[in-house]
């Protein structure tokens, strides 16, 4: 059983040094990304109708800074998850995200785009006040919903079409104190839930244009 993410969870990314951070990752953080990338992989695949494989953050390629952040990703490929529609859920030390996400390395990226711009008006509708825009997922910070007007997403999306570096994710953060990240089975059911909200922007990002 999940037990959730304490307050030591996120003050491993406090840590100094590559080596002494990711031991406490692998140790404190690690083996329950690996739970939860298990539980969700059915879960994902039986909502969107698709076999879906998770995939932990190994930090393989740094030789010098410690991560800031860790996670699990979910997307239809065995082999890597970074060019497709995918979801995260990780830590950074002054959060936990829950993403969906197109980041900068999908070749979809301009089809998304046009897809949300011309359903825009329903997803803004859609997406709780209380959820969150990122444009960039190497940083902690985000864009609150409720401040996410019209023109600013028409200038995020023009972005992502045209600029080969653009992203954009979407999702809630969580501070180390909510109550859900303490207690395994709250944690599952608000990934649950928020995966299903954000379920119409990854059906947006396979191609599908029907009302949300």
């Amino acid at each position: 059983m999940l037990r959730g993410f304490p307050q030591d969870s996120f003050d491993v990314f406090a840590i100094p040094g590559l080596e002494p951070r990711m031991e406490a990752i692998k140790t404190f953080i690690r083996p329950q990304l690996e739970e939860i990338g298990s539980v969700f992989s059915p879960i994902l695949s039986q909502e969107l109708g698709e076999e879906f494989f998770f995939h932990v953050a190994k930090h393989a390629r740094r030789t010098v800074n410690p991560p800031n952040d860790t996670w699990v990703a979910w997307s239809t490929s065995k082999r890597g998850y970074k060019s497709l529609p995918h979801f995260q859920v990780g830590l950074w030390q002054s959060h936990l995200f829950i993403w969906f996400a197109i980041i900068y390395e999908s070749p979809i990226k301009g089809e998304f785009a046009q897809h949300l711009m011309e359903k825009w008006i329903e997803v803004k509708n859609h997406i709780p006040e209380n959820y969150v825009w990122s444009v960039d997922h190497t940083l902690p910070s985000s864009i609150p919903h409720y401040e996410m007007n019209d023109d600013k997403m028409a200038a995020i999306l023009k972005k992502l079409k045209n600029n080969k570096k653009s992203e954009l994710l979407c999702g809630i953060n969580l501070k180390p104190d909510h109550p859900a990240i303490g207690n395994g089975q709250e944690l599952m059911n608000l990934i649950e839930s928020t995966f299903l909200t954000l379920k119409p922007l990854y059906e947006l990002a396979k191609g599908g244009v029907r009302a949300i």
